[in-house]
């Protein structure tokens, strides 16, 4: 059975998706702490020039991801909502795809994560990932680092943990195999598609995925499936 574990983000892009659908779980890290500098309550949209953030407010009571609430006397649903169907309204797949973000947005009753996650549920519907999902939370894990990795992995009897290439620099492969657990990273290559206010030229990588959907929409899956695999 093949893992992965990371944190949940608002509009993941696509090299996120390319990870899900290399696994047979993922595991949302809901119970570490909150990076402001992530992509958690955050991601990127592309408009005529160049690209811009879209940035939930939030009321930072806790520091654990699935305590944080999103402060909803800020009007950013609306500002959020506008600015999508201001720069895409006009991509092929608009239609069939935004009435369903909107109706997730405007639920005024989910905390960050619960967002984040019902959000990437409905994507990952979308794009016919299937993958089972289970929240970090759920499992009652303790340790840090490379041991808490481990042991999420022990905890639904998982053989392989994909990661990232970027945590190759902190990640210890020799605690992975004493635990009989095969350590496998995701290669990912950004892929161009033809996209809103650029061309070949000035392509803008690392969009929320939603750049993508909105321009191919079911053909996404195999534009995701094709742009890398493991290493």
């Amino acid at each position: 059975m093949r893992i992965v574990i990371h944190q949940p983000q608002y509009f993941p892009y696509i090299g996120f998706f390319h990870k899900l659908s290399l696994a047979d779980v993922y595991v949302v890290m809901d119970n570490t702490e909150f990076n402001k500098e992530g992509f958690i309550h955050r991601n990127k949209i592309i408009t005529p020039n160049g690209y811009m953030w879209l940035t939930i407010p939030l009321i930072k009571e806790s520091k654990i991801i699935k305590n944080i609430k999103i402060n909803n006397k800020l009007p950013w649903r609306k500002k959020h909502l506008k600015s999508i169907e201001c720069y895409y309204k006009n991509s092929p797949h608009f239609n069939e795809i935004f009435p369903k973000i909107k109706k997730i947005i405007n639920k005024e009753s989910l905390t960050l994560h619960e967002l984040d996650l019902e959000l990437i549920k409905y994507l990952l519907e979308y794009l016919g990932i299937n993958i089972k999902i289970v929240t970090e939370s759920s499992l009652k894990i303790s340790g840090k680092s490379n041991e808490r990795l481990i042991n999420i992995c022990k905890s639904i009897n998982a053989n392989t943990y994909i990661s990232g290439p970027g945590s190759k620099g902190y990640i210890d492969e020799n605690l992975f195999n004493k635990a009989g657990i095969s350590l496998v990273y995701q290669r990912f290559e950004h892929p161009q598609y033809e996209q809103r206010f650029s061309d070949n030229n000035n392509f803008f990588p690392n969009m929320g995925i939603i750049d993508l959907l909105f321009n191919k929409g079911k053909e996404s899956k195999e534009i995701i499936k094709n742009s890398g695999g493991f290493y």
